[in-house]
């Protein structure tokens, strides 16, 4: 008898294909390998080398191999509540802080944890969505205007809050932004604040890029003005570019009801990851003990993280796209909706279809803004700013070095010393020419 390898899946998974921004990754990174030109502004990654300290830390620890708690290391949930608590300007204790693999894998957790329907500002990130749909969660896209640079709408939020049933109610922010690179001022956040508690609606700030603000508008979080009603997510990923690690932290509210979550969420540990590795967490203690030289090489790679963001979002501009207003992070939301008939007469239609020309016609990767929950009518792309002259490992600490020197903004940005990025600026010229 044969066997007939019956295979039922889970219905969930229908219409999801894997995460966008990694799927550009690995299609560049072959293109590449194929010996193609590709200017790489699909994927969000600082470059970054690792901190000579931490690289120091992970070594001395490489032979620390048993199991650690789920909730995670207690020295280093020490000095993540004492690090934030600083940062943030609001009060955390240890019991409020959860190690995990990746702040990715926290959102997920939070998601399992509460029967919530779920609001997301549109645009954002690519993976809360999907990870509501893989848990059968309800979630909604908050209308926004690219007259706005889709900065968050309250009263467009009041409209879906009012339309739910479900009495619990989580809102996602992020700030900086993926993809606009916006910030959230503080008069907002206090706002925004007094609306959640007032609607009772719990929050989940993702500030995994609270450390990439190179703006004149400075983070703010969103737990100083609502601790009792706010998730911080964050980790190392981005300020210190050592994505690959997947540190993650979440530090939930000082309440009972934030107790009882930390309980259910370190269940939820226990039966998925067990714990983050235990050499990682040992060095991470390094990271987030505000170390004078960590914190310098911080300023140093948000400083060129800005520098390189304005100079192609002002050539952008130039060229006649409109950009969001790029405060932190490296990333610019780039938006082409005044060349709508030009586009429809090169058989462009929607945001997927002007990334796919890029990348066929003039080589540069990038995301439509679709991905983000942008509507698909909307000709909106995600621009990474992170990869462009930093492709290879001697890239990230050439630039490094030379920004040390004291040179300017502008010979920083030279095409002797950033080939790649003029040549990608020259490439979008040459798209933008056909549509006039």
């Amino acid at each position: 008898m044969v066997m007939t390898n019956t295979l039922i899946f889970n219905s969930t998974f229908e219409g999801l294909v894997p995460s966008s921004t990694l799927f550009v990754n690995e299609t560049v990174n072959r293109l590449w390998q194929q010996g193609e030109q590709v200017f790489h502004m699909g994927f969000g990654e600082s470059r970054f080398d690792v901190h000579p300290r931490l690289q120091n830390a992970l070594s001395s620890h490489a032979n620390k191999k048993s199991y650690l708690p789920a909730k995670g290391l207690p020295a280093l949930i020490e000095v993540v509540a004492r690090y934030y608590t600083s940062k943030l300007e609001t009060p955390f204790t240890n019991s409020q802080v959860l190690i995990g693999p990746g702040s990715k894998a926290l959102i997920y957790g939070l998601q399992m944890v509460m029967d919530a329907d779920l609001y997301l500002p549109s645009p954002s990130w690519v993976s809360y969505g999907p990870q509501a749909q893989l848990l059968g969660n309800k979630f909604n896209y908050i209308p926004s205007s690219v007259d706005d640079d889709y900065g968050l709408d309250i009263d467009a939020l009041d409209t879906l809050v009012k339309a739910s049933d479900n009495p619990c109610k989580m809102l996602v922010i992020n700030s900086p932004n993926n993809p606009t690179g916006q910030v959230m001022s503080d008069s907002f956040l206090q706002e925004l604040a007094a609306y959640c508690r007032a609607n009772d609606i719990w929050v989940l700030s993702d500030e995994i890029y609270f450390q990439v603000c190179h703006g004149e508008r400075q983070h703010v979080s969103i737990s100083k003005y609502y601790p009792e009603g706010t998730f911080v997510l964050g980790g190392l990923s981005k300020h210190l570019s050592i994505g690959g690690w997947r540190v993650g932290v979440a530090l939930l509210p000082d309440t009972e009801l934030g107790k009882t979550l930390m309980q259910k969420m370190t269940v939820f540990a226990s039966e998925t990851w067990s714990g983050v590795s235990a050499p990682i967490q040992y060095a991470a203690i390094e990271a987030y003990s505000e170390h004078d030289d960590v914190e310098r090489y911080i300023a140093d790679c948000r400083d060129i993280h800005g520098i390189r963001t304005r100079f192609i979002r002002e050539a952008l501009i130039q060229l006649g796209i409109r950009c969001t207003e790029a405060q932190g992070g490296f990333y610019i939301a780039a938006n082409f909706d005044q060349y709508k008939n030009a586009l429809l007469a090169l058989n462009i239609r929607s945001a997927s279809d002007l990334s796919m020309h890029l990348l066929e016609h003039y080589k540069i990767a990038t995301l439509p803004g679709s991905d983000f929950g942008l509507p698909k009518h909307t000709f909106t792309l995600r621009l990474s700013t992170s990869y462009l002259d930093m492709e290879t490992e001697a890239d990230p600490q050439r630039i490094f070095e030379l920004n040390k020197t004291g040179i300017s903004s502008h010979a920083l940005m030279s095409i002797e010393n950033h080939p790649a990025t003029h040549a990608a600026l020259l490439a979008f010229e040459s798209f933008m020419k056909t549509l006039r």
